[in-house]
């Protein structure tokens, strides 16, 4: 598979990029960071997306594994569900060729909800997991795309959800039933391999990335419908998945996977490099107070995947 991804990766130019910084983005906050867990390679766990708890676990998606795990704050690793490969082995996955759980949201009840991409329109969709349960499809999704980005507006009830093979975000009820494609703005599509990816709902707009055009965007949700698309900041190559942070919380912090670095977008666009230790590729990221979970997924390292706790400097 690291063959494949790299080939990919190169195909798209994202390969070992570099992030293009301004003189405002050079200086370096303190930050502490460690490698909390060390995720088995040959086993597939290859995190792509996280959602916390309450109590400090990490939900996270193994992509290569079609898993859901939980990760514990002692570090102890528990597989909620496996989901089955197709017949084909996921080859007809878009882009990637191979079947992967990608997005995942918890809500306040404690069930989870992730992605399921395999290129088979029998099981590709929305998944929901109930403590205890198996997990269960919710809303089929094109077996032509690729589910990737996941995120939950908890007043209107309603997931948000990108597509980076389509280019689009496409709305699902919380109870399921029919997707709806939102919005397939010419700023989501892919330009060589993938276009939306992550995504999260803050404050009356959508947050959406493009890895292809490394950009980060903002879409006001006008009476349930998508306004103009904003650039927030652009130059962000291989840019990931994000999460808010920081006082204003407008603050965001973005995996940047190829080029293997976490940055810091202030709200003029402007970003640093955090410099965390560790980061094998990474591809997800939470935050809770002043503390990171940085999930590393190693696609083009092959080395260690893994999540990394970071603690941020107070403002």
């Amino acid at each position: 598979m690291r063959n494949r991804m790299l080939a990919l990766a190169v195909a798209a130019g994202i390969g070992l990029v570099t992030v293009p910084t301004s003189n405002a983005a050079q200086a370096r906050p303190s930050v502490t960071s460690r490698i909390a867990v060390h995720f088995d390679l040959a086993k597939g766990q290859l995190p792509e997306n996280v959602a916390l708890g309450p109590d400090g676990t990490a939900y996270v998606t193994f992509a290569a594994a079609r898993q859901v795990a939980a990760i514990s704050p002692a570090g102890a690793i528990r597989i909620l569900a496996t989901l089955a490969a197709p017949a084909d082995g996921g080859a007809d996955t878009p882009a990637l060729g191979f079947a992967l759980t990608t997005g995942i949201v918890r809500t306040a009840d404690g069930t989870l909800y992730f992605l399921y991409a395999s290129g088979d329109a029998a099981t590709t969709g929305l998944y929901r997991l109930r403590p205890g349960q198996q997990p269960q499809r919710i809303a089929a999704l094109p077996a032509t795309g690729l589910p990737n980005g996941l995120a939950y507006d908890e007043p209107a009830k309603t997931f948000y959800l990108t597509d980076s093979v389509l280019g689009s975000i496409s709305t699902v009820p919380l109870n399921g039933g029919n997707a709806r494609v939102w919005s397939s703005a010419p700023e989501l599509a892919a330009t060589g391999f993938l276009g939306a990816n992550g995504i999260k709902v803050r404050h009356g707009a959508v947050w959406a990335t493009n890895l292809d055009l490394g950009t980060l965007l903002r879409i006001p949700i006008r009476q349930g419908r998508p306004g103009p698309v904003q650039v927030k900041a652009a130059g962000l190559a291989g840019i990931d998945d994000i999460a808010f942070a920081g006082t204003p919380d407008d603050q965001v912090i973005a995996t940047l996977n190829a080029p293997n670095k976490v940055v810091r977008i202030d709200a003029d666009g402007h970003s640093n490099t955090l410099p965390i230790a560790g980061l094998q590729n990474p591809t997800s990221v939470a935050v809770r107070g002043r503390t990171l979970y940085v999930l590393s997924a190693a696609y083009l390292t092959a080395t260690d995947p893994n999540l990394v706790l970071a603690t941020l400097p107070r403002h």
